[in-house]
């Protein structure tokens, strides 16, 4: 559907985000808003423990797959020097409360999160406790120099309308004193916070090939209409995801927490589009046994809630008889009760004027990632057979890591602004009390 400058709606209101502020939203709106359903009253009271529990809040399609909330904003945020006041606490979780009554907790609405690096739980003299595993963030393989992430938080704004990311940017920000016809609160998150970065992306149906025009994606726009993201594939499949269960911290102060990791990928798609043929591109995203059998259609609806990876072979075997190995194949193998370890709620972007992925993950430790991107590195796929290091290994040469982070992503009653063990300022206020 196109207005009378003759811009189709979704193109624009992806561009809005990309470009951010409170012109992007006012304009967003001036074109005519959506009807957003409000949040509660007092959200504290009703919204769960758990940050990262959003599949409850998420409609699914026909098989049973989760539908992931299509425009995503993060801002990365330092915070400065010295430890949190209790004022400061107050401030940050005010803000945080005011966009959550402006918008419902749901795709149609507003979900977020705000997560801690380990920068950020330096400044305190206890250390984390042994029951959170968040180290700092390091490459991964051989062939990868990434950037570490040392920002001190990030959020994350997801929804499936443009204007409400963008609002609850703007009211996090203090640039705007009512949202969705909800007054918002006087101390904004930037009281407290400075914002280093924002960071945009999409992912559904039709948002990849309305936004291929960018560096890393021929000039031919190969991208499908179907496919929801830059690679032509469906990817989060129900089957292909763990509970939210599996990645929350089971123990500790900080139980109902979980950690995650957040890379800067940057996608280099023209031989994967000029070069390679549809079944090349079947086989190292799924495994040569899908390609070969004709079980992927199009982008991949066909396969319901579970990419059949079962189906695929032995990864080294399949590497030296077909001298290929799929991206997924490589994964079988560190699954836990037929699921994997990390829940992915990655997303592609154009920021910087290049296709992109933004490949966010939770997982109860740091570490269920690491050995999930050993497994895509496939050393020991590439060393037993004629794959390369990178070359027909998986989509590993399509991709190139530039920055890398971790964090933990607190419960609820813990996210404003935590300390790094609060057993231990519990225990510090209990002894000051009796000492009163």
């Amino acid at each position: 559907m196109s207005d009378a400058t003759g811009i189709d709606r979704r193109e624009f209101v992806k561009a809005a985000v990309a470009i951010g502020g409170a012109s992007a939203l006012s304009a967003c709106l001036d074109r005519g808003g959506v009807d957003v359903p409000r949040g509660p009253d007092e959200p504290g009271t009703t919204y769960p423990e758990r940050q990262h529990a959003w599949n409850e809040f998420l409609p699914s399609d026909d098989a049973g797959n989760n539908h992931h909330p299509r425009h995503r904003v993060l801002l990365a945020l330092d915070y400065g020097d010295g430890t949190p006041t209790d004022s400061e606490r107050e401030t940050v979780e005010v803000a945080l409360q005011g966009v959550e009554r402006a918008y419902e907790r749901s795709s149609d609405g507003l979900l977020t999160t705000i997560s801690y690096s380990p920068y950020y739980f330096d400044r305190f003299d206890e250390p984390l406790p042994e029951s959170v595993d968040l180290p700092e963030p390091e490459a991964l393989a051989s062939f990868e120099d990434p950037d570490p992430d040392d920002i001190d938080a990030l959020v994350h704004l997801a929804s499936d309308h443009a204007e409400v990311v963008l609002g609850a940017e703007e009211a996090l920000k203090g640039e705007v004193s009512t949202l969705n016809d909800v007054e918002q609160p006087e101390p904004a998150l930037t009281d407290v916070f400075s914002v280093r970065e924002r960071r945009t992306g999409f992912v559904g149906e039709g948002l990849p090939a309305e936004n291929q025009d960018v560096d890393g994606v021929p000039d031919s726009g190969p991208v499908s209409e179907d496919a929801p993201l830059y690679m032509g594939f469906e990817s989060a499949f129900d089957g292909n995801q763990p509970t939210e269960n599996r990645v929350t911290v089971e123990s500790g102060p900080f139980s109902g927490a979980t950690t995650q990791h957040l890379s800067k990928i940057e996608l280099n798609l023209q031989q994967w589009y000029e070069q390679d043929s549809r079944d090349q591109r079947v086989s190292k995203m799924f495994c040569p046994h899908h390609a070969a059998n004709d079980v992927v259609e199009g982008s991949g609806k066909n396969l319901g809630d579970n990419a059949q990876m079962n189906d695929c072979g032995d990864p080294t075997e399949t590497a030296r008889t077909s001298g290929v190995v799929g991206h997924g194949q490589k994964m079988v193998d560190i699954r836990e009760d037929d699921a994997p370890i990390i829940l992915r709620r990655d997303f592609d972007s154009t920021d910087g004027g290049r296709a992109g992925v933004h490949f966010l993950s939770l997982q109860r430790a740091v570490d269920d990632f690491v050995r999930t991107r050993e497994a895509m590195n496939g050393e020991a796929v590439a060393a037993d057979s004629a794959v390369g290091q990178r070359t027909n290994n998986g989509i590993l040469q399509y991709m190139n890591v530039s920055r890398r982070g971790n964090f933990l992503v607190p419960p609820r009653s813990l996210r404003a602004l935590p300390p790094a063990d609060p057993d231990a300022t519990e225990r510090s206020t209990e002894v000051a009390d009796v000492s009163a």
